[in-house]
């Protein structure tokens, strides 16, 4: 991939809320993290993995439904950080990552939300009980909506 290349894919990535990014073909692999401060890209030979980035989810306002569930609950809603299609499991007739009733501990892997061909790992920012899971197996979701409805332990 050339400079150019490169800086367009940048461009595209600090215009999310992706703090990394993964991407390989046969030839090279391309990883570009950030923090709050800078951005960095990495470029090297292509090792046997499997492309993802890693979003944890974003705190944003619900609707007042979903606030009105959660309140409900007694929990606290776990929202979609981009808009894709939510997956509650790894591949089609496996296992969901979470169930209601599981704990989770911080930063255990709740569900993957694909975009654009992205598969986002959505994981838990703090120890919590799963009260609700909010979609259905990939179900289009918006950015801001509730994935989950979790008790903090």
């Amino acid at each position: 991939m050339d400079v150019k290349d490169l800086k367009v894919l940048f461009d595209m990535i600090s215009e999310t809320d992706i703090t990394e990014f993964e991407m390989e073909n046969s030839d090279e692999k391309i990883v570009i993290r950030r923090g709050a401060k800078t951005g960095q890209v990495l470029m090297g030979p292509a090792e046997p993995s499997v492309p993802h980035a890693a979003v944890q989810s974003a705190s944003v306002p619900l609707a007042r439904a979903e606030n009105t569930l959660a309140e409900e609950m007694g929990g606290v809603p776990i929202n979609s950080p981009i808009v894709g299609t939510f997956y509650c499991a790894p591949e089609p007739g496996s296992a969901p990552y979470v169930e209601v009733g599981h704990v989770v501990e911080k930063g255990q892997m709740l569900c993957i939300v694909e975009a654009m061909k992205l598969m986002n790992e959505i994981e838990a920012e703090f120890r919590c009980k799963i009260l609700k899971v909010c979609k259905e197996n990939a179900q289009a979701v918006e950015f801001g909506d509730s994935l989950f409805i979790v008790e903090k332990l």
